[in-house]
């Protein structure tokens, strides 16, 4: 975790900070894992999607299961090496992987929705709060079914907890975060007021 202590980063520092954790988070796990695999371009299939949801769609669930940890540790890398020179180093380069994922500059800025370098940057910031968001989303799954409502009911929950728990910058930093991952969610949003999003376990 992440020292909880204010440290504020000199211009220079901050851009080092935000190109690194940028250029992370753009690395397309799921596309380098899919061609290699001789499954061609993954953004050619089902929703179009980067992320492990879509490369899932391939069939292949280690493929799926190795793009979602992957993704992951994207967020986590940037926060816990910017993080040795301190809170705000490891917020801005989490919030900059975070960036990345969405907008890859090696894709024409067209990448995944977010979800799981969400959660890399919560476990290299804030590792307990992986926990409530899990818990979250494995309940709401299990009651729905919807894996997309799990993920932004649980994006929902986790900065008003860094709220309640008087946890300033992360709960500003998550906050955003949450807002742009709605965003990006829309067309989930729109499925699932009109009855026609995908369930777990669904076909296609």
């Amino acid at each position: 975790m992440v020292e909880n202590y204010v440290w504020q980063l000199a211009p220079a520092a901050t851009a080092a900070c935000l190109l690194f954790g940028y250029l992370l988070g753009s690395i397309p796990f799921g596309l380098i894992l899919t061609r290699m695999a001789g499954l061609g371009d993954v953004r050619k299939i089902g929703s179009g999607n980067i992320g492990a949801t879509n490369v899932l769609r391939t069939g292949n669930k280690k493929l799926a299961a190795a793009t979602l940890l992957l993704d992951a540790l994207k967020g986590t890398v940037a926060v816990v090496v910017a993080g040795h020179w301190g809170l705000d180093a490891a917020l801005a380069a989490g919030f900059a992987a975070f960036i990345g994922h969405l907008f890859p500059v090696w894709l024409g800025f067209k990448g995944g929705k977010g979800i799981a370098t969400y959660i890399g940057v919560l476990l290299g910031v804030a590792p307990l709060m992986v926990l409530v968001f899990a818990a979250i989303w494995l309940g709401i799954a299990k009651l729905t079914r919807y894996s997309s409502l799990s993920a932004l009911v649980a994006t929902l929950a986790i900065p008003i907890v860094l709220f309640a728990m008087d946890d300033g910058k992360p709960a500003v930093l998550f906050t955003l975060m949450t807002v742009i991952t709605w965003l990006k969610h829309r067309a989930n949003i729109q499925r699932l007021l009109a009855g026609t999003e995908s369930r777990i376990g669904d076909k296609g």
